[in-house]
């Protein structure tokens, strides 16, 4: 079995509910993941928009996830949170430009083979991909979609 990540509240592919956006209450969904290989001794979660105008945007990184987790309750967090690129530390809902159209926002899972990324709070996503980097066991995403009008 591979590693499966599931977001609730959507389907995948499917509109992210407001509650989880920058205009509802701007809480992060219930995540889980299962499958996750034998030797994972940690896991990362990451949630990106690749639609922003300014390039990819990192809403959520978070990291040094106990191996033992299997998801994340609404508005549950575990292990240690970076800064995503409004600036501060934890889950930031999508937001994106009114009128731009429909941004995909993609759920990332990871187990790692280490128990630590060797980073402390508030790393920046080029810190958390060069601490990844060769200790990926294996990846899953979840992808929703949002629009603001």
């Amino acid at each position: 079995m591979s590693l499966e990540i599931t977001v609730s509240g959507f389907v995948h592919g499917g509109a992210i509910p407001r509650r989880h956006t920058c205009e509802g209450e701007d809480v992060s969904p219930a995540i889980s993941w299962a499958g996750a290989p034998a030797a994972a001794q940690s896991f990362v979660l990451i949630v990106d928009d690749p639609d922003a105008p300014v390039g990819t945007w990192n809403h959520w990184l978070l990291y040094d996830i106990p191996a033992g987790t299997a998801g994340l309750a609404e508005g549950g967090s575990a292990g240690t949170s970076g800064k995503n690129d409004f600036g501060r530390t934890g889950y930031g809902g999508p937001c994106p430009p009114r009128g731009h159209g429909p941004h995909r926002y993609f759920f990332k899972a990871f187990a790692m083979s280490a128990a630590s990324a060797g980073l402390g709070p508030g790393a920046v996503r080029a810190d958390l991909d060069r601490a990844m980097r060769g200790k990926i066991l294996e990846e899953a995403q979840y992808m929703g979609r949002y629009e603001r009008r």
